[in-house]
């Protein structure tokens, strides 16, 4: 993709907005990129841009991970470990939003990182971004497999394993407006347990159901509240947990990777940035200190308890735990449910994220050609059976156990998106460098991200800080076990090695601040409405909903709260 100059930039209205009649200019690139590659589909409306940038996230993040941030921080060491990673997502999220609003392309910030820093840049986020999302489809299909094992201790796991990948290969080529649609509903089914969950934790913890009062009983225990012998081994342990809170937000960025596919972006990005993440942040965190609460740090049952091994106890999601210790009748069996619903759901959404950019490199040049043709559906077929073949990995589990692959797999995603985040708030100083060289308001921008530049400067410290940590601990541990470094490490050079082949074999260099495209792709903008968005989507909901009966009108405002 060529940058435009400075000088050849479209002329602007007072308001910001192009004037462009031009609609043979795709977003994503150049005038033939429909007929190269096929279009893609913008069928995602506001409500699903929303739910998708939670759904993206609640799933194994808080029902299977948050219960091993307990148990290797301790119930205070895990809560923190949590509020940090939050306060690092929420400076991300906003920054990719800014960007991702003014410029709603498939290939999000790796197409960010070529216009506005290094095309190098750009392939090692897309090629990085895009095996962290590839694995984490795998991680999905094996999380299934651990819940299935609650209620068969014995089975084998290439079994769900095969039965979730044919699930989500059959909605993945149903395209991008049912994607939409289901992954709105099974997020609602996901955010509503959340809560009835943090409600039922707390009535276990104050003796209202269950068998005893709890209190603050598992915050004295011996350990707790943060595991370490001494404030050093503590400080260590808060900040190597963070890979465990890293993979439960991972997935917050999926606002800006929908941008390419919601119908009103310049509408629909800022709105899920503003309402959508402290609700999340209220569900993890709340959820977190609820298990933190009710289970104690030592329980054998927890995902990476260094007490399983003793007893050779198998892995169980916290949510299961709790609403057995409830003594709801039936209570445990109908979460255990919820909780493969909602693998499907992060599964869905993994399978999205991967594919899509796979898409923009194909249609980048970053990757062959071929993955970023799409079929008349708007999926990338290509791209599909490449993400596909490699969740196949998951069939491994019955040979080396279920919840050893799923902690590599962990672990190889969290250094991953340490280095992608980190590599955001980078994109976006550049941006708004060459925003700022151009001549051009601040104002005009469609969201404006709070707090910078110090958010940005604060991302990066807390990243370096958690990547040293990560690696210390690993290369310090008593007995040094190899795999575990390697599983720490892996992400590092996936990353920094693509980089750097790119730059040496392509001789790219650093695009000047003037040089900077910040116009194609852009949406044409007359009087503040997109004129490639058509209709309102919003005034639309509006009139469907006028003509539903009030009860459900009220039952649809009550789910908003909600969610």
């Amino acid at each position: 993709m060529t940058a435009t100059s400075y000088s050849e930039k479209p002329e602007y209205t007072d308001t910001g907005s192009i004037i462009d009649d031009d609609k043979a200019i795709h977003r994503s690139g150049g005038p033939n990129e429909n007929e190269q590659f096929g279009e893609v589909k913008r069928g995602l409306k506001s409500r699903h841009v929303q739910m998708i940038a939670i759904g993206g996230t609640i799933g194994t993040s808080v029902f299977l991970s948050a219960g091993a941030s307990v148990a290797s921080a301790g119930p205070l060491g895990g809560l923190i470990s949590y509020l940090i990673v939050g306060t690092m997502v929420f400076f991300i999220v906003t920054s990719l939003g800014e960007m991702a609003a003014y410029l709603p392309l498939p290939g999000a910030f790796t197409t960010f990182g070529a216009r506005f820093v290094d095309p190098a840049l750009g392939f090692g986020l897309g090629f990085g971004y895009a095996f962290q999302w590839i694995i984490s489809v795998t991680i999905e299909v094996t999380s299934a497999g651990l819940i299935l094992q609650y209620w068969w201790p014995n089975l084998q796991m290439w079994i769900p394993a095969l039965i979730f990948i044919v699930l989500l290969v059959g909605m993945a080529l149903l395209g991008v407006s049912v994607f939409g649609e289901l992954e709105y509903w099974l997020s609602m089914i996901k955010v509503i347990t959340c809560v009835i969950f943090i409600l039922v934790g707390i009535l276990v913890d104050v003796g209202a159901v269950g068998d005893e009062f709890i209190g603050g009983r598992n915050w004295h225990i011996e350990g707790a509240p943060i595991v370490g012998e001494t404030a050093k081994d503590k400080t260590v342990n808060i900040f190597t947990t963070c890979i465990w809170a890293f993979f439960s937000f991972g997935g917050t960025e999926l606002v800006g990777i929908t941008a390419g596919e919601s119908a009103n972006p310049g509408k629909a990005i800022p709105k899920a940035i503003r309402h959508t993440f402290w609700r999340i942040m209220l569900f993890f965190i709340l959820s977190v200190m609820v298990i933190g609460l009710v289970i104690p740090w030592t329980d054998e049952n927890l995902l990476g308890s260094a007490f399983a091994e003793v007893n050779q106890a198998a892995p169980m999601a916290p949510f299961t735990i709790i609403f057995k210790m409830a003594k709801l009748p039936g209570a445990d069996h109908a979460v255990n449910a919820i909780l493969l619903s909602s693998v499907l759901s992060a599964g869905q959404s993994a399978y999205y994220a991967s594919t899509r950019t796979l898409m923009a490199m194909g249609r980048e040049g970053k990757m062959p050609a071929i993955f970023g043709r799409v079929n008349s559906r708007g999926v990338p077929l290509y791209s599909l059976a490449l993400v596909t073949l490699v969740a196949c990995v998951a069939f491994v589990a019955d040979v080396v156990g279920t919840g050893v692959v799923f902690t590599w797999l962990v672990n190889l995603t969290g250094m991953s998106a340490l280095l992608t985040w980190l590599s955001i708030s980078v994109v976006h100083l550049r941006f708004r460098a060459a925003y700022k060289a151009q001549g051009r308001s601040i104002k005009d921008l469609p969201y404006i991200a709070p707090f910078f530049p110090y958010s940005c400067y604060i991302s990066i410290l807390l990243a370096l800080m958690i990547a040293f940590l990560e690696g210390y601990q690993a290369v310090t541990a008593d007995p040094f076990v190899v795999e575990d470094v390697i599983a720490v490490f892996a992400g590092a050079p996936v990353f920094f090695f693509s980089i750097i082949g790119w730059k040496i074999y392509h001789k790219t260099k650093l695009v000047p601040l003037l040089e900077v495209d910040l116009d194609t792709g852009r949406p044409t903008i007359v009087q503040g409405i997109s004129v490639d968005r058509g209709e309102d989507e919003e005034d639309e909901d509006k009139e469907r909903e006028a003509k539903l009966p009030r009860w459900k009108r009220a039952g649809l405002k009550i789910l908003r709260f909600i969610a």
